[in-house]
C-alpha cells in the first residue's frame, strides 16, 4: 500500500489531492451532521462553487444524503470513510508520526488525527471521536472509567455513542470540579458520557481549587465523597486532558504565592493538579480531591487526549512521566513534538 501511494504521489499528485479533499468533506459531515452547505464551506475554507460540485459528486455516489435540515452521511458513506481512514493516515504521513512519537515517548499507542485543533474546532471533535473508539476497544466486562474536565474531554463526551460494550460501564469524575465553567467540569462531562453511552455515573461534589489540609481532610471524610473516592481507586481506565500550566493556574484562580511558584518554576504543563516543567519535574502540586499521579500507575488503561500546536510543550513535559499510556493528539501538536 505504501509503495502504491508513493507512486501515486509521483505520477498522479492531483488524484491524491482530490481524494484528500473529499475525505475531509466526508469527515466533517460525519462530525457535524446534519450540516448545511454554507456552514461546511466556511468551516473547510472551500468556496461554495467548488463545494457544490464536490457535494453533488458525493451525492451521486450515494455517500451523502441531502435534506432541508442539511447533509448527512449515508450508511455507504460511513462505511467508506471507516475504510479510508487507515489509508489516509499513510497518505497524510500520520502513521509515520504515530510510530515516531510512540518510540520517542515509550507509549503504549499513539493516535494522530489530521489538522490543528487550535485553528479548527472540528479537529478537537475528531480527537474526541478517536478517543471514543479507543475507549470502546479497551473495555472488557464491567468497567469503571474515570474522566477529568476540560474542553477536550467535553468533545470526547459529545462524540460518545451507545455500545453494548459500555452499557454496564460506570463513569466517575477523576477529580472535583466545582468552580470551573459548568460545561467543562468533570462532573458534567462524566454525566454526559454516561448518558450518551447508556451507562451509569457517580458524581464528585468537591472543589477543584487548592484546599487547606484541614479542608481537604474534612471533605474526603464526607460519606458520599468517600464512597466515590473508593470507587475511583478501582478504576480500570482513566481518560484525561493535558493543560497549559499558566492557563490552568489562571482558570483555577490560583493564589498569588502559588502562581509565583508555578511561574518561577517554569511550569509548562498541568495534569491531575500537578504542574510540570519542561523536564517533566513537578514544580507544584494542588491539594485537590480525586485521582493522584501515584494512582495512575495502578490503572490498567490510561488515555491522554490533547492537541493543538500550542499544547506541544505541555504534552512533551507530561509524557516524560514515562507512563504506559495512550496519547491521542492532532497533526499540529505531533509535528511540533517531532520538531522538538
Amino acid at each position: 500500500m505504501k509503495s502504491l501511494i508513493t507512486v501515486q504521489k509521483k505520477l498522479l499528485p492531483d488524484l491524491l489531492q482530490v481524494m484528500q479533499k473529499r475525505y475531509q468533506i466526508l469527515q466533517y459531515i460525519r462530525l457535524m451532521q446534519p450540516i448545511g452547505r454554507r456552514s461546511l464551506s466556511i468551516s473547510l475554507g472551500i468556496t461554495e462553487r467548488i463545494l457544490r460540485n464536490e457535494v453533488q459528486f458525493l451525492k451521486d455516489q450515494n455517500l451523502i444524503d441531502i435534506q432541508t435540515s442539511g447533509m448527512t452521511l449515508t450508511d455507504e458513506g460511513t462505511s467508506l470513510l471507516i475504510h479510508l481512514e487507515e489509508m489516509m493516515k499513510d497518505v497524510l504521513g500520520l502513521s509515520s508520526l504515530e510510530n515516531t512519537l510512540k518510540e520517542r515517548f515509550n507509549l503504549n499507542r499513539v493516535i494522530v488525527v489530521s489538522g490543528d485543533s487550535d485553528q479548527s474546532p472540528w479537529v478537537k471533535k475528531e480527537m474526541g471521536r478517536a478517543c471514543v473508539t479507543c475507549i470502546k476497544e479497551r473495555l472488557t466486562g464491567n468497567n469503571i472509567v474515570a474522566v477529568t474536565g476540560g474542553t477536550t474531554l467535553a468533545a470526547v463526551a459529545e462524540m460518545m455513542t451507545p455500545d453494548s460494550k459500555i452499557r454496564d460501564t460506570l463513569f466517575v469524575p477523576a477529580r472535583g470540579g466545582l468552580g470551573e465553567t459548568v460545561e467543562n467540569q468533570a462532573n458534567t462531562i462524566c454525566a454526559k458520557m454516561a448518558e450518551r453511552a447508556s451507562g451509569n455515573y457517580r458524581l464528585l461534589y468537591a472543589p477543584d481549587q487548592q484546599l487547606s489540609k484541614d479542608a481537604y481532610q474534612a471533605i474526603i471524610e464526607e460519606p458520599s465523597i468517600k464512597e466515590t473516592l473508593t470507587i475511583l481507586k478501582s478504576a480500570s481506565m482513566v481518560v484525561h486532558g493535558i493543560g497549559d500550566a499558566k492557563t490552568m493556574a489562571e482558570r483555577r484562580k490560583t493564589p498569588e504565592e502559588h502562581l509565583r511558584k508555578i511561574i518561577e518554576g517554569k511550569a509548562v504543563a498541568e495534569a491531575f493538579g500537578y504542574y510540570f516543567d519542561q523536564q517533566g519535574e513537578i514544580v507544584h502540586k494542588v491539594q485537590t480531591v480525586g485521582i493522584q499521579l501515584d494512582d495512575i500507575e495502578e490503572i490498567p488503561s490510561v488515555i491522554a487526549v490533547a492537541g493543538g500546536a500550542s499544547k506541544a510543550k505541555a504534552i512533551k513535559a507530561y509524557m516524560k512521566q514515562t507512563l504506559d499510556s495512550v496519547l491521542i493528539t492532532d497533526e499540529a501538536a505531533a509535528n511540533e513534538l517531532i520538531r522538538d
